[in-house]
């Protein structure tokens, strides 16, 4: 099993959280933050992950310090889980429409961290949750993972329906990044190395 257990303990949170990329897409999920929640429920289904998390945080400041822990929990559980990486596929596309709106997602397992952010969030708010934490979010989550992540909108106008197909998205490229092809003798690249 390709699975990681974090726990991250410091003055604005205390997060456990578990991670499994060979997952029937199992979600147990706490995290005061009701929309992130939501997304990484979501996260978790379409990606056919498992994933338990409970965080707490300083939310009566904000939702910021939470969001941002769980994006670096949640990197670091995925690259200890995928180990080696030997036999993956490394590469993942995935696009995905939500009503009028419409994210691709593309990722590259490398061992090098990047994020590029072409998303245009017409709110500053869904409900109570600060819109600008998804790009918070995706950083820490890619500096931790250590992989080149690079989200599109190509258009939308529902703030929600925009970052609902960001995190589908995100969901369905690393499965395809982490699946395990026959055809990938050991690590997927002509380094010898990621």
């Amino acid at each position: 099993m390709r699975s990681a257990e974090i726990k991250r303990k410091t003055n604005e949170t205390d997060i456990k959280l578990a991670f499994s990329v060979d997952g029937e897409g199992t979600s147990n999920i706490k995290t005061g933050v009701p929309f992130m929640t939501h997304m990484l429920d979501l996260f978790t289904k379409h990606g056919q992950f498992d994933l338990t998390i409970d965080a707490n945080g300083d939310i009566e400041v904000d939702d910021h310090h939470t969001t941002e822990d769980i994006g670096i929990c949640l990197g670091q559980a995925l690259i200890e889980a995928l180990g080696d990486k030997k036999g993956i596929k490394r590469y993942g596309n995935a696009f995905v429409p939500m009503d009028e709106a419409l994210a691709q997602v593309t990722v590259d397992l490398s061992n090098r961290p990047h994020l590029e952010f072409r998303a245009e969030l017409p709110s500053q708010k869904v409900g109570t949750f600060d819109t600008e934490l998804v790009h918070e979010f995706l950083w820490k989550l890619a500096l931790e993972a250590r992989m080149n992540l690079h989200v599109n909108v190509h258009y939308g106008q529902n703030t929600h329906h925009i970052i609902e197909a960001i995190f589908k998205a995100l969901a369905r490229a690393l499965d395809e990044a982490t699946t395990i092809d026959p055809r990938v003798k050991g690590i997927p690249s002509t380094k010898g190395m990621l």
